[in-house]
């Protein structure tokens, strides 16, 4: 991805894992599984020793915890499948999505 110069957000679960994709040059990683990689506290350890890097988590991410992924200072984006539910994708139902996506916004902005 890097030598065709692609965006590309590599996914990491381990320290190991950031430790090596930091060592790539990356600062911006995919925290997946990010409950079962240990969710908040996860983010929170990784926080202190890799300041330098950010992470995207999805996997367990909803809309009841999204506020306490995104109030973390390494959290720069979140993921989830509530926002595109496999029902609404196969009926066409993007009123739905958009709704999802307006209210995932505004905790976002919030």
């Amino acid at each position: 991805m890097q030598a065709a110069n692609l965006p590309f957000i590599p996914g990491v679960m381990t320290p190991g894992e950031v430790m090596q994709r930091r060592e790539q040059g990356f600062s911006l990683m995919k925290l997946f599984p990010a409950q079962q990689a240990g969710g908040l506290g996860m983010l929170k350890a990784l926080g202190a020793p890799i300041p330098d890097v950010a992470f995207c988590p999805t996997g367990g991410v909803s809309p009841e915890n999204l506020k306490d992924f995104l109030s973390l200072t390494n959290v720069a984006m979140a993921g989830g499948s509530w926002l595109t539910p496999a029902h609404a994708l196969a009926s066409g139902d993007w009123k739905k999505i958009t709704q999802l996506a307006r209210e995932a916004s505004a905790v976002a902005n919030g």
